[in-house]
């Protein structure tokens, strides 16, 4: 899976990395995006008539922005290495009306920071200076920048080049969030957003894009490994965009042969084909004016995409067997647990069509990277399972969590579930222990009985050190005699498990 900060280069809220706290938007912060001169990046019509980028990432980030920033009341620019205003919306140029301000090349701080000579060096600059840096903090100390920037994300074009960087800065005290009060709560009381559950870093900001782009009507594209809940979110989008009051279809695109897929999707007429006694409505039909969800959109064939494209593009639908085209509105997202972009170079999914998803690119952290949230999704699927299968609520014992949240889960959330649900209904008493699940086993049932040996070995390893560094207080030398092996050994095993 590409790393996420790459899909960044797709949109202005192209994924979970672009807002680094879940009340960025409720304090009005702003977003700035910088993008080198030499990119060509896309000019505001009335200020610099300067020509869209020929780089199909760029051109499809600008989209995005464009289709965004100008309902946004956050300040948007885009602004090159030496500092010129390239693009702003008309919340960022609404900071100074005055025609100096306004003027074509106005510089960044001419524009925000009201100043006629430059602020000095930019702390944002540093993205370009280090391509490994994924953030630039501009306020960590003294008095911030003069244009009131907080912080620096870089942004790589389609050569993995980091070839811009967005930066998030303070609106004006006048300025107002797009935040609604309903926006600000959710339904997990302040631990998720609709059916997602989490409060790591990496799902806080997951939940603030997916604020932001469930009321456009660009394509979304979510990509994740299988069992961590695209779906889910795809639903949590409908759910909070004006479409909520009307269907929310879902097309497993892996699981139909072509031929059935497009007649699906696109409906047929009657005597079509063999077995068309009728005519039929199409998915896109019944999904009119709400959302249709393409699953496993990497799984399709060449020639669906072709046609798959063609809709994206002309907003119509052609049924099966017909000759009248007939016109659209639903929303289109899809997802996939494959990496489109590497199929994409593959040469086995189209490139024209992933832009053409991809327009608002969102990514879903396997369980791995966000072990801090496995407690919470325990107690939650506990309480659902319990109340499910009509058994009181158990209590999970600390060591139990601690197992738990140290397990690899190759199946992502959803293993976490069945799992945990099997528990509930294997075992007895009051409380879910920690042998109780290892009974159950945590193991992937495919792995093979060597990688299964080997898994059981370093988890209940990591189990043992993770105890003896709790009861000796961290003293590593003592831990090392309890566990009966040597300091070099146990600093061994500590850089292997990744235990502090």
């Amino acid at each position: 899976m590409t790393n996420p900060s790459v899909l960044l280069t797709s949109s202005i809220v192209c994924n979970n990395y672009l807002i680094t706290n879940p009340e960025l938007i409720a304090d009005g912060i702003g977003l700035m995006l910088f993008i080198p001169r030499n990119e060509s990046a896309l000019c505001d019509a009335e200020r610099l008539g300067g020509s869209p980028p020929a780089d199909p990432v760029i051109t499809a980030r600008i989209e995005a922005i464009k289709q965004l920033a100008e309902g946004l009341s956050d300040r948007v620019a885009v602004i090159d290495p030496a500092f010129n205003v390239v693009y702003a919306n008309e919340a960022a140029w609404a900071v100074d009306q005055t025609p100096t301000a306004r003027r074509p090349h106005a510089t960044c701080y001419e524009a925000f920071a009201h100043r006629t000579d430059p602020c000095g060096t930019c702390p944002a600059i540093k993205v370009f200076e280090a391509p490994e840096i994924q953030s630039v903090s501009c306020s960590s100390g003294g008095d911030g920048t003069a244009c009131g920037m907080q912080q620096a994300f870089p942004l790589a074009d389609a050569q993995g080049t980091v070839a811009s960087m967005l930066v998030l800065f303070h609106s004006t005290p006048t300025s107002h969030s797009r935040a609604t009060p309903d926006d600000s709560t959710d339904q997990t009381g302040g631990d998720g957003l609709g059916d997602l559950i989490g409060r790591s870093p990496v799902m806080r900001q997951l939940f603030d894009m997916t604020r932001l782009v469930a009321d456009s009507s660009a394509t979304v594209l979510i990509q994740g490994e299988s069992g961590t809940g695209k779906e889910i979110l795809a639903r949590t989008i409908h759910a909070l965009s004006s479409r909520k009051d009307r269907p929310f279809v879902v097309v497993d695109c892996g699981s139909l042969p072509e031929t059935l897929l497009e007649s699906e999707l696109f409906g047929h007429v009657k005597g079509a084909f063999t077995g068309a006694v009728a005519n039929k409505r199409g998915l896109f039909e019944e999904a009119d004016g709400g959302t249709i969800f393409l699953d496993e959109i990497a799984d399709t064939t060449p020639t669906f995409q072709a046609k798959l494209l063609r809709v994206l593009q002309e907003g119509e639908i052609k049924p099966v067997g017909g000759t009248r085209s007939l016109k659209i509105h639903a929303r289109v997202l899809s997802a996939s647990n494959k990496d489109l972009a590497e199929l994409v170079k593959a040469k086995t999914f189209r490139q024209d069509l992933y832009y053409r998803l991809a327009v608002l690119p969102l990514y879903l952290p396997a369980l791995r990277e966000r072990r801090d949230d496995i407690p919470l999704l325990v107690r939650h699927f506990v309480a659902a399972s319990c109340a499910r299968h009509h058994q009181p609520v158990r209590q999970v014992a600390e060591r139990t969590v601690r197992t738990l949240r140290d397990a690899l889960w190759p199946g992502n959330v959803r293993q976490l579930q069945h799992y945990v649900e099997r528990a509930v209904v294997t075992t007895a008493g009051p409380w879910l222990r920690c042998d109780d699940l290892l009974d159950v086993g945590i193991a992937d049932e495919h792995e093979s009985l060597r990688s299964t040996s080997r898994g059981v070995v370093a988890q209940a390893e990591r189990t043992r050190i993770v105890d003896a560094l709790e009861k000796t207080a961290g003293n590593r030398l003592k831990a090392s005699k309890l566990l009966k092996i040597s300091r070099a050994s146990l600093y061994n095993k500590l850089r292997a498990y990744s235990i502090e």
